[in-house]
Parts: C-alpha cells; sequence; structure tokens
C-alpha cells in the first residue's frame, strides 16, 4: 500500500514506520526536519512544519494514499485541515487519540464513554486546549468533516525505553536519587501499552476493516502504590513518596482516581493484547539499569 506517516521519526511513530516498511508498503513521513530521519531513501521525507497551515496544504495538495496515520494532531483546526486536503484522495485515516479522551473516575472505560458524532466542536489551535479536550475536538471534527473511513486509536500512556516523555523514567530516577514524589492517590490504577505494541496495532488496525473509535491497551491494571513498589524492588530503593506535593516533584502519573479503558472491541476485532505484568517488571529494570550508568 501507498502509506503517508505524520510524526514517525521517533518512539512508536518509528516502530510503525519500521512496521509497514518490514510489510513492503510504500511510506512517506511528514516531519519539520528537526529529527534526523532514521529511515534514509526508504521514504519518501516531506519537510513542512504543521502549524505553518499554508506550507502544509501546498506540501501536501494533490497526493493520494491508501492508508494516513495521523499521530500528531492535536488539534480540530489540524483535523479539520487534514479533511480539507484529503477528501477524496485517500481511503482510511487512522489518528492517534487518547485515554485522555475519558475522565479519571475509577470507571473501566469503553468506547462510547466519549462519543465524537455528537460532541460540541469548537475550533481552535492547541495552545487553547487542554491535551485531552484538543484530542476530543479533534475526533470529533474528524467525524464531522471526513469524506473517508477514521478510526481514531485511544492508547493509555505509552512506554518504553526510548519515551521521550520520560514519564516512567522520572519515577525511576528520582527514587534512585532519594528524591520525593508527589501523588495525590497512591491506590489509583492505570492501564499502559508498551511502544512495540502501539506501533503493532496502529500498522494492524490501519489494514482492517475497522472505522470509529477504538481502545487499545495491554490487558491488566496496577496501582500506583503497586507501580512504586515494582520500582523499588528492582533498583533496592525506597522511594520518598509526598501526598502535598510541589508541581516540580508531581508524578506524571499523579491522578485522583483509577484512570484505565477496555479493550474488549479490539480483542473482538482480532487483536491479541499483552498482558501488562508480562513486561512491566522487565522494562522498569532495563530503564533503572540505564538510569544508575
Amino acid at each position: 500500500m501507498k502509506i503517508l506517516v505524520l510524526g514517525g521519526t521517533r518512539f512508536f511513530g518509528r516502530k510503525l514506520v519500521e512496521n509497514l516498511l518490514a510489510d513492503n508498503h510504500e511510506v512517506t513521513i511528514v516531519t519539520r526536519g528537526m529529527s534526523e530521519n532514521p529511515f534514509g531513501d526508504k521514504v519518501a521525507h516531506i519537510k513542512v512544519d504543521r502549524r505553518d497551515a499554508e506550507a502544509f496544504q501546498t506540501a501536501l495538495a494533490n497526493r493520494t494514499y491508501d492508508v494516513v496515520f495521523d499521530n500528531i494532531c492535536y488539534s480540530p483546526n489540524e483535523a479539520k485541515q487534514l479533511c480539507e486536503i484529503f477528501n477524496g484522495s485517500i481511503q482510511k485515516l487512522v489518528f492517534t487519540s487518547t485515554l485522555s479522551t475519558y475522565e479519571a473516575n475509577g470507571i473501566a472505560h469503553v468506547e462510547e464513554d466519549f462519543n465524537p458524532y455528537n460532541y460540541e466542536i469548537r475550533m481552535g489551535d492547541t495552545h487553547e486546549f487542554t491535551y485531552g479536550e484538543g484530542k476530543r475536538q479533534a475526533e470529533a471534527v474528524f467525524y464531522k468533516y471526513a469524506q473517508f473511513p477514521v478510526v481514531a486509536v485511544r492508547f493509555p500512556i505509552v512506554m518504553g525505553e526510548d519515551d521521550y516523555t520520560r514519564r516512567l523514567h522520572f519515577h525511576i530516577k528520582r527514587i534512585l536519587n532519594d528524591e520525593p514524589i508527589g501523588f495525590v492517590n497512591m491506590d489509583a490504577e492505570m492501564s499502559f501499552i508498551q511502544a512495540t505494541e502501539a506501533a503493532e496495532f496502529l500498522a494492524w488496525v490501519g489494514m482492517k476493516d475497522i472505522e470509529g473509535p477504538i481502545n487499545a491497551t495491554a490487558n491488566g491494571i496496577i496501582s500506583l502504590k503497586d507501580l512504586i513498589a515494582l520500582i523499588e524492588e528492582k533498583t533496592n530503593k525506597r522511594a520518598k513518596i509526598s501526598l502535598l506535593g510541589t508541581d516540580e516533584i508531581r508524578s506524571p502519573y499523579a491522578i485522583p482516581a483509577s484512570w484505565y479503558m477496555n479493550n474488549e472491541r479490539a480483542t473482538k476485532k482480532g487483536f491479541a493484547f499483552s498482558h501488562l505484568a508480562d513486561w512491566l517488571p522487565s522494562l522498569v529494570e532495563a530503564i533503572a539499569k540505564a538510569s544508575e550508568k
């Protein structure tokens, strides 16, 4: 297939491109040119800043693709422009959405808990919304204006040794350095997915006759208390926990209530998810060893 990937040079976006190339697809990536292209001449490379609407339109106009993967759309304005560029010229869009479309309220969220088809649209740029609201608005715009099938993949926090957000790394390093970590509710439970699995799922769903929102998360959940205990075990260090911490020490996982989702729809469609307990301990151990160097 002829495929376009927006956001394909780092973390699970890079792994997605690697998977697509391994399956012999013809891949084009779009980047600002700030990050090195790790694929060389194996991919076509369009260098353009998405935030420059006119340049973005010019760079992608009159191009046709079988599937477009958009990992870097964060606002309704960006979603609307993509519809205007590609209506009539692509067969499918895979949009990377998020668990953040759901509230952190202790419910194992299913796709119907956020319905983008009847959500009130407020146009605007990324800076005008929270991360979660920007993704909600983008989903709503895609499902209103796209004249092509759209699947919105809702991921929880994605983990990996090469995670540029360094969220899991934050906890491991602070524990290794005897530095405090701020939480709100240590009993809150979360779900996660590994970067390799996120990339595999995107590639898989892009080739399937699937539309609409779909949750993608590893099987299993873990409480923040148990996550910290796991890090303590792998580092042989005791964590210093503050329940009234400042923003400087606040955990990126400092949620008030359990926040996870149900992956039954994707499972019934045929995707076999990993189990969190099978890979999280080894990931924590690997990051801890790297952090000690």
